[in-house]
């Protein structure tokens, strides 16, 4: 059964802004409580104790690390840059036994094209293809025996070179994401190598999240 504990920790955990918050002591715990018992009373189906529920949150604030000692965002070194790509396609395929040749049908239809962007993600279930909208044609050639689930045209990438020892940073990602949600910017996508961080938006997120990521290059 959930007890007021976990479903606290989950509360917070749920919402980088209470993590953030309480983490620099600046929310009043019984006020929080307040807020939130309603939502535990509902999820636990039974009556909550105000008192038991900050008692939980101070727990959470107690094992929450202190943010002057998180590690910064690294850039990579001599990159300064944020790299942009627009016009790209989403399509989301059911992974089948024929999505390997699938794949490499696709690579190979996409050499002679060598400034369009192209990628594939195979998941457990399904297969993520990220392309140029001009080459959404050779996509559909390629997939074209498979079964689409999504597709997501007209979005922009931006991509952010990372200092390869931030493999070794708690949270990079998080602290990255963080500042765009700060903005209330929709991330539709993600994808990792290993120093570079490529997030997929809608075009009318583009600016604010442009913005956003600068700031972090800039410094």
């Amino acid at each position: 059964m959930l007890s007021i504990a976990t479903r606290v920790e989950q509360l917070v955990a749920e919402s980088p802004f209470l993590t953030e918050g309480m983490s620099l002591g600046l929310i009043n715990l019984s006020e929080l409580a307040r807020q939130l018992r309603p939502q535990i009373e509902a999820d636990l189906w039974k009556p909550v104790g105000q008192a038991a529920v900050v008692m939980a949150l101070r727990r959470v604030s107690d094992r929450l690390p202190p943010l002057d000692k998180a590690h910064p965002i690294m850039i990579a070194p001599r990159s300064g840059e944020l790299t942009t790509r627009t016009e790209l396609t989403i399509s989301t395929y059911r992974l089948s036994d024929n999505s390997n040749e699938c794949q490499r049908q696709l690579l190979a239809l996409a050499e002679p094209f060598p400034g369009m962007f192209v990628t594939v993600t195979r998941g457990v279930h399904e297969v993520l293809v990220v392309s140029s909208g001009s080459l959404l044609p050779i996509v559909e050639e390629a997939f074209g025996g498979e079964r689409l689930l999504a597709r997501v045209n007209n979005l922009t990438a931006l991509t952010l070179r990372l200092n390869p020892d931030t493999q070794k940073t708690p949270g990079i990602y998080h602290a990255v994401l963080k500042k765009l949600a700060w903005d209330k910017i929709s991330v539709t996508n993600m994808m990792c190598t290993f120093s570079e961080l490529t997030i997929l938006l809608e075009q009318s997120q583009t600016a604010p999240a442009f913005s956003v990521l600068s700031k972090i290059v800039s410094h």
